[in-house]
């Protein structure tokens, strides 16, 4: 057995060998037994004997592929002793040349094998990859040359599908008491210092040819390999390698690659492999989210109260016993059942017949729900359903560390979205918290030190939605004009069939309110006008409904209000949807522009919804414990929030057309030239200034932006313009620089003023700088606006 298109063992074979088929060692055994007493021993070692004496190249060896097809009788009767006809069809052997693809004599067993592998199977030891033959070949040569004794011996495998296409694990034992290894001319001598560098350099390949040069040793003899089918182990393994490897499951193959194990555990085709999860608060399954992950119990639920997916004694079965739950019959039990009982029902209707069902439990809990299923009766059933008895650990460990894992992420994401634990100071609440934990340890009362950064230098941006009051106020006028309308009209309607000066009462006050929404709608007319159509009126329509001619409006009146509000919720319904829009969209792109300046320099960041985006972020020594921080790191971020700011109301305009109601933004920044110190507040869970002096900056960020230029009534801030909110004279000489180089990259207009501030509650002497936002269309990145252009 070997390929026909080489005909010498060494043709196109880089190897510290020059290789040669010998049976020399085997001879030499025969020459030893020859005068046995047995005389049928005797007999066929004279006649072994006989045929080395009449061909001498089977003792010194040939390398020529020919010769082993016009000897192939004699060398199966050299062989005849190790590859016995009685064990023939039972023993997987083979006799071949290690280091080499070549095998010239095996038993029938093997023979049938690689029959049922189809013609297009090619042979090969799976883990021997790249140089890994060479230098196995080098180890062989230390170890019978040179006496040292080196370990590379690994189970090696064939991976053979069977005559199903169900692959099969094979280890490969050699027997290699009939090789001999002599050293070439040529071959280099190896010293123990040789031998001490080798040892540590597995993986030079280049140093391993110059001490064991190609060619350089001459291979004599054969191995005798025992192949044993250990494709239960194997699948085992396989499944233990596939669950437990860190991020395999999010590999697409992920799936395929378990469906083919179990179907090699099973010895069966065909078998498809699902999972759910169990969780007990709610007694649900939940569908396992991954690729190519599906559960056939849930039949394309995302998840299902248990009792819903499970009859009694299933449920009983897996969730109290933690035991199989298997069905040889799907159609039989599902006519048994009358089509009632909820699992035989979603297995019939994805066209399976047979199943397993095995608990994934530990000691203490249900996790899960290992789903084999099949299209064919009978396949999966009790009794090989034990086989999984032995994987069930792996996959326990498995979806136990999974748990974990979502465990972690959720903490994680609930920490992202719900506090303010950014990953620029999160080392120092994990460094109190080991010093928390270590007092705790020692049975000291522990309490958590204050978080605290010294000398950061802040920095503040606003995208602010304008008029957002003046808009909601106008959606709820709106929405209530629209609601006491249609309650003044059931009123009219009902005065027909029932004559009641009351009516005639309620819709005086109706006009009243419409009145007063029109003319002076106060912070308080919501709320009087949202209780007096909740309680009063909702009592009255409800008596009314009882009149077949009221019914359909009034139900109609019903139906349009919004349940949780319980009134009218149109136009609100735009306002409050513009403003969600605009700040998630607000905030996605500062989210993601932030990735990019924290590789610019690590530093503290965070940001809120209000109505617009805010954004905080500190930078300092403190913050990256590094003596790194230099002055040019604030400068960068500074120019970055410049850049950042027109980039978000380029965005935020080009969008807009895409915002159920039309709102305009304005942009601000807020410079701080000293640095100072902020805490984290344990109560409030956010970080805050300390101190008196830097209080003020505190009450400069929450003002500020509705603050008038000085001697106006006209605000600081504008839609169209970025303000620049400063104090020091240093900082507008900055400033004005970063502008000239923004107006130079077309961020910002020429127009430029600098404008004095009316004095803050404590706060004097602040000053601005206002410039025009340049606006251009997505598609033509050349053409530039001014906010009125773009209007």
């Amino acid at each position: 057995m070997h390929n026909n298109m080489i005909k010498d063992l060494n043709d196109g074979l880089e190897s510290p060998f020059v290789l040669k088929v010998s049976f020399n060692k085997l001879i030499q055994h025969y020459e030893e037994i020859a005068d046995d007493e047995d005389a049928i021993v005797m007999q066929k070692a004279k006649q072994i004997l006989e045929i080395a004496k009449e061909k001498p190249y089977l003792r010194t060896g040939f390398s020529d592929l020919k010769r082993i097809e016009e000897n192939k009788k004699d060398i199966r009767f050299i062989l005849s002793d190790a590859f016995s006809p009685i064990l023939t069809k039972n023993e997987i052997k083979t006799a071949s040349i290690p280091f080499h693809n070549l095998i010239f004599n095996s038993s029938e067993r093997f023979k049938t094998i690689l029959r049922a592998a189809g013609d297009n199977f090619d042979l090969e030891i799976k883990n021997m990859q790249g140089h890994d033959t060479y230098i196995m070949g080098c180890a062989f040569i230390l170890n019978a040359c040179y006496g040292y004794n080196i370990n590379f011996k690994r189970p090696f495998h064939y991976e053979i599908p069977d005559a199903n296409g169900i692959m099969r694990y094979y280890k490969i034992l050699y027997n290699a008491d009939f090789t001999e290894i002599i050293p070439n001319d040529d071959a280099p001598k190896i010293t123990r210092a040789d031998y001490e560098e080798l040892l540590d350099n597995f993986e030079n390949f280049e140093l391993w040819k110059e001490k064991f040069p190609p060619n350089s040793y001459t291979f004599k003899g054969f191995v005798v390999s025992n192949i044993f089918d250990v494709t239960d182990d194997q699948s085992i393994s396989n499944l233990k390698s596939n669950l437990i490897a860190e991020g395999k499951r999010k590999d697409a193959g992920f799936m395929k690659d378990l469906q083919d194990t179990f179907q090699s555990l099973l010895n069966l085709n065909g078998v498809k492999v699902g999972f759910s999860t169990y969780h007990k608060d709610e007694d649900t399954f939940h569908r396992v989210y991954g690729e190519g992950i599906t559960s056939y119990l849930l039949n394309g639920s995302d998840k299902k109260n248990c009792h819903k997916a499970l009859c009694s004694v299933s449920y009983n079965t897996l969730l109290e016993k933690k035991q199989f739950y298997t069905v040889a019959d799907v159609d039989k039990y599902y006519e048994l059942s009358e089509g009632k009982a909820p699992q035989y029902k979603a297995l019939k209707e994805q066209g399976f017949k047979s199943a397993i069902l095995a608990p994934i439990a530990n000691e203490t809990e249900l996790l899960g729900i290992l789903e084999l299923v099949s299209e064919e009766p009978y396949i999966l059933n009790s009794i090989n359903a034990n086989k999984l008895v032995d994987v069930m650990p792996f996959i326990l460990m498995a979806v136990e560390r999974s748990k974990r894992e979502e465990e972690h992420f959720i903490e994680a994401l609930i920490q992202q979205e719900c506090t303010s634990i950014h990953p620029s100071v999160y080392w120092k609440f994990e460094q109190e918290a080991r010093i928390f934990l270590k007092e705790q340890l020692k049975g000291n009362q522990a309490s958590f030190n204050k978080i605290a950064f010294k000398n950061v230098y802040p920095l503040f941006g606003q995208i602010d939605i304008k008029g957002s009051s003046m808009a909601r106020n106008t959606a709820t006028r709106k929405d209530l004009v629209l609601q006491l309308t249609e309650v003044k009209s059931i009123f009219k309607l009902a005065r027909k069939f029932e004559d009641l000066p009351y009516y005639d009462q309620l819709t005086f006050q109706i006009d009243n309110y419409l009145k007063e929404l029109k003319t002076n709608f106060q912070v308080d007319s919501e709320q009087q006008i949202t209780n007096f159509l909740g309680s009063e009126i909702k009592t009255i329509l409800k008596h009314l409904r009882n009149k077949e001619q009221l019914k359909v409006k009034i139900d109609n009146y019903f139906g349009s209000l919004h349940k949780k509000v319980n009134s009218l919720y149109h136009h609100r319904k735009d306002y409050d949807e513009t403003i969600s829009k605009i700040n998630k969209k607000m905030a996605l792109i500062l989210d993601k522009k932030q990735e990019e300046a924290q590789r610019m320099y690590p530093h503290f960041f965070e940001r809120f919804k209000t109505d617009g985006v805010e954004h905080n972020m500190y930078i300092g020594e403190s913050i990256t414990r590094e003596e790194s921080f230099n002055p040019v790191y604030l400068y960068n971020l500074r120019l970055w929030q410049l850049q950042i700011m027109c980039e978000m109301e380029n965005v935020y305009y080009q969008k807009q057309k895409e915002f159920p109601i039309k709102l305009d933004v304005a942009s601000m920044i807020l410079v701080f030239s000293q640095p100072l110190s902020i805490s984290f507040r344990m109560d409030e869970k956010q970080f805050d200034v300390d101190g008196t002096y830097n209080a003020r900056y505190e009450i400069v960020k929450k003002r500020v932006d509705k603050a008038f230029i000085k001697g106006t009534k006209e605000r600081v801030t504008q839609k169209g313009k970025l303000t620049i909110i400063y104090s020091h004279k240093q900082d507008e000489i900055e400033y004005l620089n970063y502008i000239k180089f923004l107006q130079s990259k077309r961020y910002i207009g020429d127009n430029v003023e600098i404008v004095e501030l009316q004095d803050l509650q404590a706060v004097t002497g602040l000053k601005a700088i206002r410039v025009d936002i340049l606006y251009h269309d997505k598609n033509d990145d050349k053409s530039y606006y001014t906010y009125d252009d773009l209007m």
